[in-house]
């Protein structure tokens, strides 16, 4: 993934934001929306486009663009930033391969010492019951 590439391909609008500021609110736009066109992207290799457009499919719009907004601090400067880390750190979590997993079977004394300790609490439960005169 190149960071650059794709901070390049970018587009940003900034849009009137909800919430306090009191006047402030009604007259700057601070929200900033940007989206991202995650099938035409150059910075990305078809290998990463598919697998965001699988693991993304929710967040996407019909034509794979993802839309992202911040508004959470006054400043549309801040809010910029914060909404470039949000996508940097999107696309960098959903790009991780996971591991494949291994089947493994449990060693002989480990099954070995599983049994004795059943065996064990069972003697101690059997114990606990009123004994029998016979």
């Amino acid at each position: 993934m190149n960071r650059e590439g794709i901070i390049q391909e970018l587009k940003f609008k900034a849009v009137r934001s909800s919430g306090a500021g009191g006047q402030h609110v009604n007259k700057v736009s601070s929200k900033v929306e940007l989206t991202f066109d995650l099938e035409n992207s150059m910075a990305l290799t078809d290998l990463e486009k598919n697998r965001l457009l699988k693991k993304l499919s929710s967040k996407l719009s019909k034509e794979n663009i993802l839309l992202l907004q911040c508004e959470e601090t006054r400043s549309q400067h801040k809010n910029k930033e914060l909404v470039i880390k949000k996508l940097l750190e999107t696309l960098e979590a959903n790009l991780v391969v996971p591991k494949r997993r291994r089947k493994t079977k449990p060693t002989r004394s480990a099954i070995e010492k599983r049994l004795k300790s059943k065996k064990k609490a069972a003697l101690k439960k059997l114990n606990r019951g009123k004994p029998r005169l016979d």
